[in-house]
Order: structure tokens, then sequence, then C-alpha cells
């Protein structure tokens, strides 16, 4: 499967890139759509959430993918580590990165880090098989 050594969040990290960068005067808070409630509040949804909407469903298809164990799965949550090194560092040093969607995108790279690396533990502890000594009398 070829989704297996690419780290999905890229996706939603290049697509915050290429608005903040290439778009300058788009504002991720800035409503794109409405939908009236029952309750009678309107609920509203910006660029923003949108993208981190589709961040975290990418960090359940990591979460899916962490589960499987090999030299694919070391090299996929080493490639995790690198993207969220490197979205820290954009956070710290580039100024278009200092908003609260940006902080959130980092927030599910850590998620996807911690947990992806747990998830392979948990996994791998029930992969261990102990073979028994015979049993001397």
């Amino acid at each position: 499967m070829f989704i297996l050594g690419f780290p999905l969040l890229l996706v939603p990290f290049a697509i915050y890139n290429i608005v903040a960068f290439l778009m300058p005067g788009v504002s991720w808070t800035a409503t794109i759509t409405s939908v009236p409630m029952m309750s009678g509040g309107v609920w509203t949804m910006s660029l923003g959430d949108m993208l981190l909407v589709l961040a975290i469903f990418l960090l359940f298809a990591e979460m899916m993918k962490s589960t499987r164990i090999g030299v694919r799965s070391v090299v996929d949550h080493g490639l995790s580590l690198l993207l969220f090194l490197g979205m820290l560092v954009e956070f710290l040093l580039v100024p278009q990165a200092a908003t609260s969607t940006y902080f959130l995108l980092l927030v599910v790279g850590l998620v996807d880090v911690l947990g992806g690396f747990a998830v392979t533990l948990r996994s791998s502890q029930r992969d261990l098989t102990v073979e028994h000594a015979p049993h001397i009398t």
C-alpha cells in the first residue's frame, strides 16, 4: 500500500503553507459557511476549521497505519517525527505560522508522533512470543 511510508499529515501542512504563502490575503478565521441550528444558534465554519477537520481524519488514518509492525512502520514514524519537528521550527520562526490554526495542526502532529509510537510499542508487545524450555524433572 503506497501510503505506508508517507506521513498523511503532510497534506494539511502543505495546504496551510500554500494558502499562507501564496494567498496572503486569505483569513483562517473568516466564515466560509453558516448553518442555522434547531436551537436557534448559528454554527459557522472557517477555512481553519475545515483544515483541522481534514487533519483529524488523517490523524485517524495515521493511527490505523501505526498498528502495523515492520520496517516500513518505523520509517513512517520517523517521517512523522521529522514532519512534526519541521512544523515546530516553522511555528517558532515563521510569522505566517503564528496562528491558532497552525498551532492546532502542530498539536495534531504531536498526537500523531506520540500516539503512533505508543500504539506500535503496545502492538509489538502482543506480537512477542516466548518459547517454553523443556521442563526438567
